[in-house]
């Protein structure tokens, strides 16, 4: 398989991802839940407001009977997936996400998203085996060196033999990337987009690159909101199959970003569910955060000209092909 190539920005560039999006999928857009279950983490990320180093965050980590008793009793009718979110946080794997999850399982027929970060093998396995549907593992620069200058998680390499892994033991896959980060270059974007291209992934996303004040890159530009759209729209058009959310950032770094999403061919959309008390706890922008309700979400779903879908992620994925990489091939090449 060789790397994507990606021509200029063509004109009409939305409007035709939004015809690719429509054809596959029509114009529906999946809408799950998010529960940010902890702000403890155990990485250094330069762009992220709840590194390690972060003295002045409070940290926290949710019950998971409160949780499970929120998500089966008090959901919004339109979520038909729940995202169980987290920093690299080993001991709300074990505390939290695995009994919400296997609770989850037992009692609901929702989709199970996970965003736990890099963990091991066994861990990974214990989660699927408790009911853990899709896995959301972020590669954020696809370039190596640009990896380790923003302090991302571990290496680069180690970050896509995760996803490589999580494919291959029966797990549906998104991965992502941020625009704007600092020091990207429109190369490095090029070479990430070729990255992605080439793992087995189920969706991705994108996200313009949000200042964190509490973070290195804090006095940093924000992400520009035009190039982050054509991402979108450059990603559905390449992988007409994906899942691809519009994100709060969207609407944090422009008021109609988010809306614009759905116009540029995404088609996931996420109420946040995490208790109110929480929330500023868990800045992975920033605390003073966009927390998209259920009337905000399926507000931008009519305004984009789209419905929610009636199936979840997890029931579309099971029917779809098989995503994997084929053997020999060198995503670094």
């Amino acid at each position: 398989m060789r790397a994507a190539t990606f021509d200029t920005t063509p004109p009409f560039l939305h409007e035709k991802a939004r015809a690719v999006r429509d054809k596959v999928f029509g114009p529906r857009v999946f809408v799950r839940g998010v529960v940010e279950v902890s702000s403890h983490c155990r990485e250094n990320c330069r762009y992220c407001a709840m590194r390690r180093d972060n003295r002045a965050l409070t940290r926290y980590r949710l019950a998971a009977d409160e949780l499970a008793e929120l998500i089966i009793h008090q959901r919004p009718a339109s979520i038909t997936d729940i995202d169980i979110q987290a920093g690299e946080d080993p001991v709300a794997v074990r505390e939290v996400v695995l009994p919400l999850v296997r609770e989850l399982r037992r009692r609901t027929n929702l989709g199970i998203t996970l965003c736990l970060g890099t963990l091991s093998q066994q861990e990974y396995d214990e989660l699927r085996e408790a009911g853990g549907d899709y896995y959301v593992m972020k590669i954020e620069t696809g370039n190596p060196d640009h990896y380790d200058l923003i302090g991302a998680p571990g290496s680069l390499a180690e970050r896509v033999a995760a996803i490589c892994y999580l494919a291959r033991t029966g797990w549906k896959v998104s991965s992502g990337l941020i625009m704007g980060l600092p020091g990207q270059t429109s190369a490095e974007v090029e070479q990430t987009l070729n990255l992605l291209t080439l793992l087995p992934l189920a969706g991705c996303s994108v996200s313009p690159f949000v200042a964190g004040e509490q973070t290195p890159f804090g006095t940093s530009p924000n992400g520009d909101i035009e190039q982050t759209l054509n991402c979108v729209a450059r990603l559905r058009l390449c992988a007409p199959h994906w899942i691809i959310p519009a994100v709060s950032a969207m609407r944090l770094v422009s008021e109609d970003g988010y809306v614009r999403a759905f116009k540029a061919g995404a088609n996931l959309a996420t109420i946040n569910l995490t208790p109110s008390s929480a929330r500023a706890d868990y800045p992975i922008y920033k605390r003073d955060r966009i927390i998209m309700d259920e009337e905000r979400v399926l507000s931008a779903i009519a305004d984009a000209g789209c419905d929610f879908s009636p199936i979840g992620i997890a029931d579309h994925l099971r029917n779809a092909p098989e995503v994997v990489l084929p053997k020999g091939v060198n995503i670094f090449a």
